[in-house]
């Protein structure tokens, strides 16, 4: 059977007692008679390490798995729009619909949708039908609730004044943290 001595001696791989040109265990402690804790610790040491790869791999895995549930939200999001998007544009209308023009959506007694350039309000009380909402045409030809039509276009302005400001983005090789770190 193997005796402490021969445990305690510096583990070897193949034909070197320092693989890679590094000591496992140093000569100095391992080759003291009568220390046991050189080994446990080192046990104990590679075992946290072992811990931490583990936790880590478990930190980065939680955080993929959270982008994968965004995404799919996301994804999930633009279908509804789409489908949104589609269902006004096969509402009935007797005008050339433009771009950046406001439309009003109102339903027949048969059920049938159709946009009108006539808000409720100018119609008055001799609205014809019900009302069901009021769209913004954007230019990618989707179609924004009236309710958001201010925030949207608050949006667009900002990029539109970024697109202006740079036409080409500088080629950036390292992360740049400017303006976030006041």
């Amino acid at each position: 059977p193997p005796t402490f001595e021969m445990m305690a001696t510096p583990l070897t791989l193949g034909s070197t007692d320092n693989p890679s040109g590094m000591a496992l265990v140093s000569p100095y402690q391992t080759n003291r008679v009568g220390d046991p804790m050189d080994l446990v610790a080192l046990a104990q040491q590679v075992q946290k390490g072992d811990e931490f790869i583990r936790a880590n791999a478990c930190n980065k895995l939680t955080l993929i798995t959270d982008q994968i549930r965004y995404l799919q939200e996301q994804a999930r999001k633009v279908l509804e729009d789409a489908k949104k998007d589609a269902e006004l544009h096969h509402a009935a209308c007797n005008v050339v619909k433009k771009p950046g023009n406001m439309y009003y959506l109102y339903m027949r007694e048969s059920r049938q949708r159709y946009f009108s350039i006539l808000s409720p309000q100018e119609w008055g009380p001799s609205c014809p039908h019900k009302f069901l909402g009021g769209y913004k045409l954007q230019h990618d030809m989707s179609w924004t609730p009236q309710e958001e039509v201010e925030k949207r276009d608050a949006e667009i302005g900002i990029m539109d004044k970024l697109l202006n400001r740079q036409t080409a983005l500088p080629a950036c090789t390292e992360p740049n943290f400017e303006g976030l770190s006041q």
